[in-house]
Protein backbone atom coordinates (compact mmCIF):
# COMPACT_ATOMS: atom_id res chain seq x y z
CA UNK A 1 0.00 0.00 0.00
CA UNK A 2 1.18 3.80 -1.10
CA UNK A 3 0.72 4.61 2.68
CA UNK A 4 4.41 5.39 4.22
CA UNK A 5 5.25 8.84 3.65
CA UNK A 6 8.66 9.53 5.50
CA UNK A 7 11.00 6.49 4.54
CA UNK A 8 13.79 8.16 4.30
CA UNK A 9 14.09 9.66 7.90
CA UNK A 10 15.57 6.30 8.40
CA UNK A 11 18.42 6.96 5.96
CA UNK A 12 19.25 9.78 8.54
CA UNK A 13 20.49 7.41 10.75
CA UNK A 14 22.39 5.23 8.55
CA UNK A 15 26.04 6.09 7.42
CA UNK A 16 27.73 5.57 3.34
CA UNK A 17 28.43 1.77 4.43
CA UNK A 18 32.44 1.22 3.41
CA UNK A 19 32.43 4.30 0.72
CA UNK A 20 35.26 6.25 2.05
CA UNK A 21 36.95 6.56 -1.20
CA UNK A 22 35.50 8.70 -4.06
CA UNK A 23 34.73 6.49 -7.71
CA UNK A 24 36.64 10.01 -9.25
CA UNK A 25 39.13 10.33 -6.51
CA UNK A 26 37.78 13.99 -5.99
CA UNK A 27 34.62 13.92 -4.09
CA UNK A 28 35.55 13.59 -0.30
CA UNK A 29 33.56 11.74 0.67
CA UNK A 30 33.95 9.66 4.13
CA UNK A 31 31.70 7.69 6.43
CA UNK A 32 30.34 9.15 9.44
CA UNK A 33 29.38 5.91 11.17
CA UNK A 34 32.42 3.26 10.76
CA UNK A 35 30.21 0.39 10.03
CA UNK A 36 31.56 -2.05 7.30
CA UNK A 37 29.90 -4.06 5.13
CA UNK A 38 31.04 -7.46 6.21
CA UNK A 39 28.91 -6.75 9.37
CA UNK A 40 25.67 -4.25 8.95
CA UNK A 41 24.53 -6.79 5.89
CA UNK A 42 24.55 -9.71 7.92
CA UNK A 43 21.49 -8.58 9.71
CA UNK A 44 18.33 -8.84 7.27
CA UNK A 45 16.76 -5.79 8.75
CA UNK A 46 19.71 -3.70 7.85
CA UNK A 47 18.92 -4.38 4.05
CA UNK A 48 15.88 -1.67 4.73
CA UNK A 49 17.68 1.05 6.44
CA UNK A 50 20.21 1.27 3.77
CA UNK A 51 17.81 1.25 0.68
CA UNK A 52 16.43 4.07 3.23
CA UNK A 53 19.22 5.92 2.97
CA UNK A 54 19.51 6.07 -0.88
CA UNK A 55 16.15 7.08 -1.17
CA UNK A 56 17.17 9.92 1.44
CA UNK A 57 20.60 10.91 -0.74
CA UNK A 58 17.58 12.81 -2.81
CA UNK A 59 16.53 14.87 0.25
CA UNK A 60 18.95 15.36 2.67
CA UNK A 61 22.28 16.55 3.16
CA UNK A 62 24.60 14.32 5.40
CA UNK A 63 24.23 11.95 8.46
CA UNK A 64 22.66 14.30 11.09
CA UNK A 65 19.82 16.89 9.99
CA UNK A 66 19.66 19.48 9.10
CA UNK A 67 23.44 20.01 8.94
CA UNK A 68 26.56 18.81 10.59
CA UNK A 69 27.88 15.53 8.86
CA UNK A 70 27.43 16.18 5.66
CA UNK A 71 27.70 13.27 2.90
CA UNK A 72 29.71 16.07 0.30
CA UNK A 73 32.24 19.16 0.54
CA UNK A 74 33.35 22.02 -1.12
CA UNK A 75 29.98 23.97 -0.81
CA UNK A 76 27.79 25.21 2.07
CA UNK A 77 26.05 22.53 3.49
CA UNK A 78 22.22 23.75 3.06
CA UNK A 79 22.92 24.34 -0.85
CA UNK A 80 24.52 21.09 -1.00
CA UNK A 81 21.10 19.04 -1.27
CA UNK A 82 20.89 16.76 -4.42
CA UNK A 83 17.50 18.42 -5.24
CA UNK A 84 18.06 22.30 -4.41
CA UNK A 85 21.26 21.64 -6.73
CA UNK A 86 18.87 20.17 -9.00
CA UNK A 87 15.82 22.44 -9.23
CA UNK A 88 18.43 25.21 -9.61
CA UNK A 89 20.15 23.94 -12.44
CA UNK A 90 16.63 23.22 -14.63
CA UNK A 91 15.46 26.55 -13.03
CA UNK A 92 17.44 29.43 -12.44
CA UNK A 93 19.10 28.45 -15.61
CA UNK A 94 15.76 29.37 -18.02
CA UNK A 95 12.87 31.48 -18.00
CA UNK A 96 10.89 30.15 -14.72
CA UNK A 97 13.16 31.52 -11.88
CA UNK A 98 15.46 34.10 -10.53
CA UNK A 99 16.83 34.37 -7.23
CA UNK A 100 17.84 37.41 -5.80
CA UNK A 101 20.81 35.53 -3.76
CA UNK A 102 24.68 36.38 -4.93
CA UNK A 103 26.31 33.73 -3.29
CA UNK A 104 29.50 32.62 -4.68
CA UNK A 105 28.94 32.18 -8.49
CA UNK A 106 25.21 31.21 -8.17
CA UNK A 107 24.37 34.13 -10.66
CA UNK A 108 26.10 32.20 -13.21
CA UNK A 109 22.92 30.30 -13.93
CA UNK A 110 21.06 33.89 -14.75
CA UNK A 111 23.97 34.60 -16.91
CA UNK A 112 24.84 31.50 -18.41
CA UNK A 113 28.54 31.98 -18.55
CA UNK A 114 29.59 29.00 -15.91
CA UNK A 115 32.40 27.21 -15.81
CA UNK A 116 34.03 24.19 -14.74
CA UNK A 117 35.00 25.81 -11.48
CA UNK A 118 31.57 26.88 -10.50
CA UNK A 119 30.92 25.75 -7.07
CA UNK A 120 26.89 24.68 -7.70
CA UNK A 121 27.51 23.04 -10.94
CA UNK A 122 30.64 20.71 -8.93
CA UNK A 123 28.04 20.30 -6.10
CA UNK A 124 25.64 18.78 -8.53
CA UNK A 125 27.81 17.07 -10.45
CA UNK A 126 29.25 15.41 -6.90
CA UNK A 127 25.20 14.33 -5.56
CA UNK A 128 25.09 12.34 -8.92
CA UNK A 129 27.76 10.49 -8.52
CA UNK A 130 28.02 10.37 -4.48
CA UNK A 131 24.13 8.81 -5.36
CA UNK A 132 25.57 6.26 -7.69
CA UNK A 133 28.41 5.39 -5.43
CA UNK A 134 26.01 4.47 -2.81
CA UNK A 135 23.77 2.42 -5.54
CA UNK A 136 26.63 0.80 -6.53
CA UNK A 137 27.74 -0.42 -3.16
CA UNK A 138 24.13 -1.99 -2.25
CA UNK A 139 24.14 -3.70 -5.44
CA UNK A 140 27.02 -5.27 -5.15
CA UNK A 141 26.19 -6.65 -1.89
CA UNK A 142 22.90 -7.88 -2.51
CA UNK A 143 23.63 -10.46 -5.52
CA UNK A 144 22.17 -13.80 -4.65
CA UNK A 145 25.70 -15.26 -4.19
CA UNK A 146 26.09 -12.73 -1.58
CA UNK A 147 22.64 -13.36 -0.30
CA UNK A 148 23.44 -16.73 0.14
CA UNK A 149 27.12 -16.26 1.81
CA UNK A 150 25.34 -15.06 4.70
CA UNK A 151 22.57 -16.74 4.88
CA UNK A 152 19.82 -14.15 4.34
CA UNK A 153 17.23 -14.95 2.27
CA UNK A 154 13.70 -12.87 1.45
CA UNK A 155 12.41 -11.51 -2.01
CA UNK A 156 12.18 -8.09 -0.61
CA UNK A 157 16.01 -8.06 -0.57
CA UNK A 158 15.33 -8.90 -4.78
CA UNK A 159 12.76 -6.20 -4.46
CA UNK A 160 15.27 -3.45 -2.82
CA UNK A 161 18.14 -4.21 -5.27
CA UNK A 162 16.29 -3.16 -8.26
CA UNK A 163 15.17 -0.05 -6.66
CA UNK A 164 18.65 0.70 -6.29
CA UNK A 165 19.10 -0.25 -9.80
CA UNK A 166 16.01 2.26 -10.64
CA UNK A 167 18.16 5.18 -8.12
CA UNK A 168 21.30 4.58 -10.29
CA UNK A 169 19.64 4.83 -13.50
CA UNK A 170 17.55 7.96 -12.14
CA UNK A 171 21.10 9.16 -11.02
CA UNK A 172 22.81 8.04 -14.43
CA UNK A 173 20.08 9.45 -16.15
CA UNK A 174 21.18 13.36 -14.63
CA UNK A 175 24.14 13.24 -15.26
CA UNK A 176 23.44 11.54 -19.25
CA UNK A 177 20.91 15.05 -19.53
CA UNK A 178 23.06 17.80 -17.82
CA UNK A 179 26.99 16.54 -17.93
CA UNK A 180 26.73 14.16 -21.54
CA UNK A 181 30.00 12.14 -21.15
CA UNK A 182 31.04 11.02 -17.84
CA UNK A 183 32.83 8.78 -15.84
CA UNK A 184 31.62 5.31 -15.40
CA UNK A 185 31.32 3.05 -12.42
CA UNK A 186 28.98 0.00 -11.74
CA UNK A 187 28.77 -2.87 -9.25
CA UNK A 188 31.31 -4.06 -11.27
CA UNK A 189 34.14 -2.15 -10.67
CA UNK A 190 36.61 -3.16 -7.97
CA UNK A 191 36.17 -1.21 -4.62
CA UNK A 192 39.35 1.44 -4.17
CA UNK A 193 40.64 4.53 -5.55
CA UNK A 194 40.99 3.99 -9.54
CA UNK A 195 40.13 5.82 -12.31
CA UNK A 196 37.21 5.41 -14.11
CA UNK A 197 36.98 5.43 -18.35
CA UNK A 198 34.73 7.95 -19.77
CA UNK A 199 31.59 6.84 -21.28
CA UNK A 200 29.65 8.68 -24.42
CA UNK A 201 26.43 10.10 -24.15
CA UNK A 202 25.00 6.96 -26.13
CA UNK A 203 26.49 4.46 -24.61
CA UNK A 204 25.08 5.89 -20.98
CA UNK A 205 21.74 6.11 -22.83
CA UNK A 206 21.99 2.34 -23.89
CA UNK A 207 23.15 1.46 -20.23
CA UNK A 208 20.28 3.45 -18.68
CA UNK A 209 17.89 1.76 -21.27
CA UNK A 210 19.19 -1.86 -20.38
CA UNK A 211 19.09 -0.99 -16.71
CA UNK A 212 15.45 0.27 -16.63
CA UNK A 213 13.99 -2.84 -18.61
CA UNK A 214 16.32 -5.45 -16.89
CA UNK A 215 14.57 -4.54 -13.50
CA UNK A 216 10.97 -4.66 -14.22
CA UNK A 217 10.04 -7.99 -13.37
CA UNK A 218 11.29 -7.32 -10.03
CA UNK A 219 10.06 -3.77 -9.62
CA UNK A 220 6.54 -3.90 -7.89
CA UNK A 221 3.19 -3.12 -9.60
CA UNK A 222 2.19 0.31 -10.20
CA UNK A 223 1.06 1.90 -7.23
CA UNK A 224 1.29 -1.13 -4.95
CA UNK A 225 4.82 -0.20 -2.90
CA UNK A 226 5.22 2.11 0.05
CA UNK A 227 4.70 5.83 -0.68
CA UNK A 228 7.79 6.79 -1.63
CA UNK A 229 9.30 3.81 -3.06
CA UNK A 230 9.89 3.05 -6.70
CA UNK A 231 7.61 0.86 -9.06
CA UNK A 232 6.93 -0.04 -12.24
CA UNK A 233 5.61 3.11 -13.57
CA UNK A 234 8.17 5.45 -12.17
CA UNK A 235 10.58 3.12 -14.44
CA UNK A 236 8.21 3.31 -17.34
CA UNK A 237 8.31 7.23 -16.62
CA UNK A 238 11.94 7.69 -16.98
CA UNK A 239 12.11 5.75 -19.48
CA UNK A 240 9.42 7.68 -21.24
CA UNK A 241 11.68 10.74 -20.45
CA UNK A 242 14.73 9.10 -21.55
CA UNK A 243 13.57 8.42 -25.04
CA UNK A 244 11.34 11.66 -25.54
CA UNK A 245 14.92 13.22 -24.91
CA UNK A 246 16.32 10.50 -27.27
CA UNK A 247 17.07 12.96 -30.37
CA UNK A 248 18.95 15.17 -28.10
CA UNK A 249 21.47 12.66 -26.27
CA UNK A 250 21.96 9.88 -29.26
CA UNK A 251 21.14 12.01 -33.02
CA UNK A 252 18.44 9.04 -32.66
CA UNK A 253 14.98 10.04 -32.34
CA UNK A 254 12.95 7.66 -30.32
CA UNK A 255 9.12 8.95 -30.04
CA UNK A 256 8.02 5.87 -30.67
CA UNK A 257 8.97 4.20 -27.14
CA UNK A 258 8.05 7.23 -25.55
CA UNK A 259 4.86 7.09 -26.97
CA UNK A 260 4.38 3.16 -25.87
CA UNK A 261 5.74 3.90 -22.08
CA UNK A 262 3.58 7.13 -21.62
CA UNK A 263 0.61 4.73 -22.38
CA UNK A 264 2.09 2.32 -19.73
CA UNK A 265 2.20 4.53 -17.51
CA UNK A 266 -1.43 6.02 -18.17
CA UNK A 267 -3.10 3.00 -18.02
CA UNK A 268 -1.93 1.97 -14.81
CA UNK A 269 -4.68 3.66 -13.12
CA UNK A 270 -3.18 7.22 -11.60
CA UNK A 271 -6.12 9.69 -11.72
CA UNK A 272 -4.98 13.74 -11.82
CA UNK A 273 -5.66 15.50 -7.88
CA UNK A 274 -8.34 17.58 -8.38
CA UNK A 275 -7.69 20.45 -7.20
CA UNK A 276 -3.73 21.79 -9.25
CA UNK A 277 -3.07 23.22 -5.87
CA UNK A 278 -3.36 20.26 -3.65
CA UNK A 279 -0.48 18.93 -5.88
CA UNK A 280 2.48 21.08 -3.68
CA UNK A 281 0.21 21.46 -0.06
CA UNK A 282 1.81 19.45 3.09
CA UNK A 283 -0.48 16.42 2.65
CA UNK A 284 0.41 15.61 -1.34
CA UNK A 285 1.56 12.28 -0.15
CA UNK A 286 -2.28 11.14 -0.70
CA UNK A 287 -2.54 12.30 -4.13
CA UNK A 288 -2.80 9.40 -7.01
CA UNK A 289 -1.34 11.61 -9.69
CA UNK A 290 2.31 11.62 -8.12
CA UNK A 291 3.78 8.40 -9.41
CA UNK A 292 7.31 9.32 -7.46
CA UNK A 293 7.88 12.17 -5.16
CA UNK A 294 11.00 13.09 -3.19
CA UNK A 295 9.78 13.16 0.44
CA UNK A 296 10.05 14.83 3.63
CA UNK A 297 9.14 15.07 6.80
CA UNK A 298 9.13 18.26 9.34
CA UNK A 299 9.93 16.04 12.55
CA UNK A 300 12.36 13.55 10.49
CA UNK A 301 14.01 14.80 7.21
CA UNK A 302 15.09 17.97 8.59
CA UNK A 303 17.21 20.48 5.72
CA UNK A 304 18.09 23.29 4.58
CA UNK A 305 17.81 22.32 1.17
CA UNK A 306 15.44 20.36 -0.82
CA UNK A 307 11.78 21.38 0.29
CA UNK A 308 12.76 23.43 2.66
CA UNK A 309 14.28 26.11 -0.06
CA UNK A 310 11.32 25.23 -2.47
CA UNK A 311 8.88 26.28 0.40
CA UNK A 312 10.75 29.16 1.87
CA UNK A 313 12.68 30.84 -0.73
CA UNK A 314 9.83 32.09 -2.91
CA UNK A 315 8.55 34.35 0.16
CA UNK A 316 9.74 37.55 0.67
CA UNK A 317 8.07 41.44 0.30
CA UNK A 318 4.73 41.45 1.26
CA UNK A 319 3.95 38.08 1.95
CA UNK A 320 2.62 36.21 4.70
CA UNK A 321 4.99 33.60 5.72
CA UNK A 322 2.10 32.23 7.92
CA UNK A 323 0.03 31.35 4.80
CA UNK A 324 2.80 29.11 3.61
CA UNK A 325 3.04 27.51 6.91
CA UNK A 326 6.89 28.96 8.14
CA UNK A 327 7.97 31.17 10.12
CA UNK A 328 9.47 33.20 8.17
CA UNK A 329 10.40 33.88 4.11
CA UNK A 330 13.89 34.07 2.23
CA UNK A 331 13.14 36.35 0.24
CA UNK A 332 15.21 34.97 -3.43
CA UNK A 333 12.95 33.36 -6.30
CA UNK A 334 10.72 34.53 -8.25
CA UNK A 335 9.65 34.13 -11.95
CA UNK A 336 10.41 36.10 -15.49
CA UNK A 337 7.76 38.18 -17.32
CA UNK A 338 7.51 35.34 -19.89
CA UNK A 339 6.19 32.79 -17.76
CA UNK A 340 3.44 34.89 -16.39
CA UNK A 341 2.37 36.16 -19.58
CA UNK A 342 1.85 32.46 -21.04
CA UNK A 343 -1.37 32.43 -19.40
CA UNK A 344 -4.44 34.35 -19.82
CA UNK A 345 -4.31 36.50 -16.60
CA UNK A 346 -1.80 36.68 -13.58
CA UNK A 347 -4.41 36.32 -11.11
CA UNK A 348 -6.07 33.06 -11.79
CA UNK A 349 -8.95 34.00 -12.16
CA UNK A 350 -9.59 31.69 -15.04
CA UNK A 351 -6.29 29.22 -15.16
CA UNK A 352 -6.12 28.05 -11.67
CA UNK A 353 -2.53 27.41 -12.52
CA UNK A 354 -1.47 30.86 -12.26
CA UNK A 355 0.04 31.27 -8.61
CA UNK A 356 1.69 34.44 -8.82
CA UNK A 357 1.82 36.87 -6.05
CA UNK A 358 1.63 40.28 -7.55
CA UNK A 359 1.25 42.45 -4.49
CA UNK A 360 4.14 44.87 -4.64
CA UNK A 361 6.09 43.14 -6.72
CA UNK A 362 6.89 44.64 -10.20
CA UNK A 363 6.76 42.38 -13.33
CA UNK A 364 9.63 43.79 -15.08
CA UNK A 365 13.38 42.37 -13.43
CA UNK A 366 15.59 45.51 -13.44
CA UNK A 367 17.37 44.20 -10.75
CA UNK A 368 17.93 40.20 -10.47
CA UNK A 369 18.73 40.81 -6.89
CA UNK A 370 15.50 43.28 -5.28
CA UNK A 371 13.16 40.81 -4.44
CA UNK A 372 10.18 43.11 -5.87
CA UNK A 373 11.58 42.50 -9.02
CA UNK A 374 9.38 39.66 -10.35
CA UNK A 375 6.39 38.26 -9.99
CA UNK A 376 6.66 35.58 -6.64
CA UNK A 377 4.96 31.98 -6.71
CA UNK A 378 3.04 30.57 -4.11
CA UNK A 379 3.11 27.38 -5.64
CA UNK A 380 4.30 25.27 -2.04
CA UNK A 381 3.20 25.52 0.84
CA UNK A 382 3.88 24.07 4.08
CA UNK A 383 0.02 23.39 4.97
CA UNK A 384 -2.37 20.87 4.32
CA UNK A 385 -5.62 20.80 1.52
CA UNK A 386 -7.68 21.16 4.80
CA UNK A 387 -5.18 24.30 6.00
CA UNK A 388 -3.66 22.52 8.81
CA UNK A 389 0.19 23.43 9.43
CA UNK A 390 2.93 21.47 8.64
CA UNK A 391 4.18 18.79 11.73
CA UNK A 392 7.29 21.30 12.91
CA UNK A 393 5.41 23.65 14.83
CA UNK A 394 8.33 26.32 14.42
CA UNK A 395 7.49 26.08 10.78
CA UNK A 396 11.00 25.69 9.12
CA UNK A 397 10.74 21.91 7.63
CA UNK A 398 7.81 21.31 5.65
CA UNK A 399 6.51 17.93 4.98
CA UNK A 400 5.38 19.36 1.65
CA UNK A 401 7.17 15.91 -0.87
CA UNK A 402 8.19 17.05 -4.38
CA UNK A 403 6.27 15.56 -6.85
CA UNK A 404 9.37 14.72 -9.62
CA UNK A 405 7.37 12.30 -11.45
CA UNK A 406 3.59 12.54 -12.09
CA UNK A 407 0.86 11.49 -14.44
CA UNK A 408 0.76 15.31 -16.21
CA UNK A 409 3.76 15.35 -17.24
CA UNK A 410 2.86 11.80 -19.01
CA UNK A 411 -0.14 13.05 -20.53
CA UNK A 412 1.89 15.97 -22.47
CA UNK A 413 5.06 13.80 -22.69
CA UNK A 414 2.46 11.35 -25.37
CA UNK A 415 0.91 14.33 -26.75
CA UNK A 416 4.57 15.67 -27.59
CA UNK A 417 5.61 11.68 -28.95
CA UNK A 418 2.34 11.87 -31.17
CA UNK A 419 3.17 15.32 -32.87
CA UNK A 420 7.02 14.53 -33.08
CA UNK A 421 5.86 11.44 -35.11
CA UNK A 422 5.66 8.66 -32.84
CA UNK A 423 2.34 6.78 -33.22
CA UNK A 424 -0.64 7.13 -31.36
CA UNK A 425 -3.83 9.18 -31.62
CA UNK A 426 -3.88 12.81 -31.66
CA UNK A 427 -7.31 13.13 -30.52
CA UNK A 428 -6.58 11.19 -27.61
CA UNK A 429 -3.46 13.70 -27.19
CA UNK A 430 -5.92 16.40 -27.45
CA UNK A 431 -8.10 14.58 -24.89
CA UNK A 432 -5.19 14.38 -22.37
CA UNK A 433 -4.51 18.32 -22.86
CA UNK A 434 -8.13 18.71 -22.14
CA UNK A 435 -8.43 16.97 -18.70
CA UNK A 436 -5.23 19.24 -17.74
CA UNK A 437 -6.98 22.10 -18.96
CA UNK A 438 -10.76 20.93 -17.84
CA UNK A 439 -9.15 21.00 -13.91
CA UNK A 440 -6.84 24.17 -14.42
CA UNK A 441 -10.26 26.06 -15.61
CA UNK A 442 -12.58 24.03 -13.88
CA UNK A 443 -14.80 23.91 -16.71
CA UNK A 444 -14.31 23.68 -20.80
CA UNK A 445 -13.87 26.98 -21.75
CA UNK A 446 -10.35 26.38 -21.47
CA UNK A 447 -10.31 23.43 -24.11
CA UNK A 448 -8.48 23.16 -27.09
CA UNK A 449 -9.35 21.79 -30.92
CA UNK A 450 -5.57 20.71 -31.84
CA UNK A 451 -2.09 20.86 -30.77
CA UNK A 452 1.13 22.24 -31.84
CA UNK A 453 4.86 21.71 -30.75
CA UNK A 454 5.40 25.47 -29.22
CA UNK A 455 1.87 25.14 -27.39
CA UNK A 456 2.76 21.30 -25.90
CA UNK A 457 6.21 23.42 -25.06
CA UNK A 458 4.01 26.49 -23.67
CA UNK A 459 1.24 23.76 -22.09
CA UNK A 460 4.33 22.30 -20.35
CA UNK A 461 5.64 25.30 -18.99
CA UNK A 462 1.84 26.18 -17.07
CA UNK A 463 1.29 22.87 -15.84
CA UNK A 464 4.84 21.80 -14.75
CA UNK A 465 6.49 25.26 -13.69
CA UNK A 466 9.12 25.20 -10.83
CA UNK A 467 9.27 21.37 -10.83
CA UNK A 468 12.93 20.78 -12.42
CA UNK A 469 11.84 20.19 -16.33
CA UNK A 470 12.19 23.75 -17.86
CA UNK A 471 16.21 23.20 -19.03
CA UNK A 472 15.59 19.94 -20.50
CA UNK A 473 12.37 21.22 -22.21
CA UNK A 474 14.29 23.96 -23.73
CA UNK A 475 17.17 22.31 -24.84
CA UNK A 476 15.10 19.48 -26.60
CA UNK A 477 12.92 22.41 -28.15
CA UNK A 478 15.52 24.14 -29.63
CA UNK A 479 14.89 27.03 -27.58
CA UNK A 480 17.46 26.68 -24.17
CA UNK A 481 20.44 28.81 -26.71
CA UNK A 482 20.73 30.75 -29.64
CA UNK A 483 18.43 33.36 -30.60
CA UNK A 484 15.33 31.25 -31.13
CA UNK A 485 13.94 32.57 -27.77
CA UNK A 486 14.74 35.26 -24.80
CA UNK A 487 13.51 35.50 -21.81
CA UNK A 488 14.98 38.70 -19.08
CA UNK A 489 18.58 38.05 -18.05
CA UNK A 490 19.10 35.47 -20.73
CA UNK A 491 23.28 36.01 -20.87
CA UNK A 492 22.85 38.75 -18.43
CA UNK A 493 21.54 41.43 -20.50
CA UNK A 494 18.01 42.67 -19.03
CA UNK A 495 16.37 41.96 -22.34
CA UNK A 496 18.04 38.66 -23.20
CA UNK A 497 20.75 38.16 -25.39
CA UNK A 498 22.38 35.10 -27.47
CA UNK A 499 24.54 32.62 -25.85
CA UNK A 500 26.22 29.26 -27.36
CA UNK A 501 24.82 26.36 -28.13
CA UNK A 502 27.84 24.29 -26.28
CA UNK A 503 25.80 25.51 -22.91
CA UNK A 504 23.80 22.79 -23.34
CA UNK A 505 25.95 20.60 -21.33
CA UNK A 506 27.35 21.75 -17.82
CA UNK A 507 31.19 20.95 -17.96
CA UNK A 508 32.20 18.47 -15.96
CA UNK A 509 34.00 20.06 -12.91
CA UNK A 510 37.73 20.76 -13.25
CA UNK A 511 38.53 18.99 -10.45
CA UNK A 512 37.88 15.87 -11.74
CA UNK A 513 39.51 16.46 -14.85
CA UNK A 514 42.65 17.44 -12.98
CA UNK A 515 42.39 14.00 -11.21
CA UNK A 516 41.15 12.12 -13.70
CA UNK A 517 43.70 11.57 -17.02
CA UNK A 518 40.62 9.67 -18.64
CA UNK A 519 38.35 12.40 -18.88
CA UNK A 520 37.64 14.98 -21.77
CA UNK A 521 35.80 17.95 -20.80
CA UNK A 522 32.61 18.87 -22.43
CA UNK A 523 33.35 21.34 -25.91
CA UNK A 524 33.47 24.78 -25.06
CA UNK A 525 35.11 25.07 -21.66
Amino acid sequence: MRNIKNISKIGLLVAALGISQSCVNDLDRTPFIEVTSATVYKDPASYKQILAKMYAGFAVSGQQGPAGQPDISGIDEGFSTYLRQYWKAQELTTDESVIGWNDGNLRDYHDMDWTASNEFVTAMYNRIFYQITLTNEFIRETTDAKLAERGVSGSEIKTYRAEARFLRALSYYHALDMFGNVPFVTEADAVGSFLPKQTTRAELFAYIESELKAIDAELTAPMTNEYGRADKAAAWTLLAKLYLNAEVYTGTKKYTEALTYSKKVIDAGYTLESKYANLFLADNNKSKEIIFPITFDGLNTKTWGGMTFLVHAPVGGSMNPAEFGIGGGWGGVRTTKNIVQKFPDATGAKDKRAMFYTQDQNLEIDDLFKFNDGYAITKYKNVTSTGAKGSDIEGNFPDTDFPMFRVADVYLMYAEAVLRGGGGSTAEAVGYINKLRERAYGNTSGNITSIDLNFILDERARELYWEGHRRTDLIRFGKFTGAAYLWPWKGAVKEGKTVPEYLNLFPIPSADIVANPNLKQNTGY
